[in-house]
């Protein structure tokens, strides 16, 4: 008797991965709650990551069938990732002092996600982790984004914004000069700072693009489109948001731009930006219907 098959006498793969989960769970739940409550007393930047295990565990049940059609222990793909996230993790810990909550959480939720997915390699197989490649790829979202890179983001669509803004104040025919990401305007003047690039939403609507692609759309390079579109449709709803709070600031009430409707009004345009993502989607699955027509 071999030692696959005395695993496969004692031991339930659930069970097995259930474990592996919750040792993945243990030892996450420390950093995950000091990031948590960092964005939710600071940036918030990362309120979604509660969410997204839930969206893979959903997926991962849609698809249990073809995943549990073909399983198999695999030792060879999985403990090597398994050990790997296990070095990632402790290379976190020794790296605490120099990283900012931000980057320490970002490799712990990384070793995390390579930990578990050598876990169901190792018991379910190679095949089964294809056919759940997507669930485990979507687990990426729970990592916070590196400051550096997180960074460059937010400078990228500050410009962005800025730029819209711009085009919209001049369509409008109100006098105003700027300044770099200064606009000044009568008795008033507005900065597009960072925390007026709409990083919050635009990270809520690359994952909805993403999960929308995954769903909807088969072409892998009609789903690169989608994404893409992101960007541009949340430079716009950004632009539109500050450019329409700015002129009521201007011309209706000045309180208005240290109000809550300028922190916390940001939900009308992010269902703005979604109807402006639902005809790209509409229109990049009808063609796929039309090709396989």
């Amino acid at each position: 008797m071999n030692i696959l098959s005395i695993i496969n006498k004692f031991f339930d793969r659930r069970i097995l991965f259930l474990s592996f989960l919750l040792m993945s769970a243990f030892f996450m739940a420390y950093p995950s709650l000091k990031t948590l409550h960092y964005s939710t007393n600071h940036s918030e930047y990362y309120s979604h990551i509660v969410l997204i295990p839930f969206v893979s565990i959903y997926l991962l049940y849609q698809k249990r069938k073809s995943i549990l059609s073909k399983i198999n222990y695999s030792f060879t793909a999985g403990l090597p990732l398994i050990i790997i996230g296990c070095l990632l993790y402790f290379t976190g810990l020794s790296m605490k002092d120099q990283l900012s909550q931000n980057d320490f959480t970002s490799i712990i939720a990384l070793s995390s996600v390579v930990f578990i997915s050598g876990a169901f390699i190792l018991i379910y197989g190679t095949q089964a982790f294809k056919s759940a490649l997507f669930p485990f790829l979507f687990l990426i979202f729970i990592i916070p984004i590196p400051s550096s890179l997180l960074d460059g983001i937010i400078h990228f669509l500050q410009v962005g914004s800025t730029e819209v803004t711009n085009m919209l104040l001049m369509a409008t025919d109100v006098p105003f000069l700027r300044d770099g990401f200064v606009f000044y305007l009568p008795g008033q003047s507005v900065e597009v700072a960072q925390q007026c690039s709409g990083i919050r939403s635009s990270i809520a609507l690359f994952i909805t693009a993403v999960l929308a692609g995954h769903l909807f759309l088969k072409s892998w390079w009609k789903k690169v489109i989608l994404v893409a579109c992101i960007f541009p449709i949340a430079m716009f709803k950004n632009g539109i948001r500050i450019a329409s709070l700015t002129l009521l600031g201007v011309y209706i009430d000045p309180r208005i731009l240290q109000s809550s409707l300028h922190r916390d009004g940001g939900i009308p345009f992010f269902v703005l930006a979604l109807v402006l993502m639902a005809p790209i989607l509409y229109f990049l699955r009808k063609s796929e219907g039309k090709k396989k027509g």
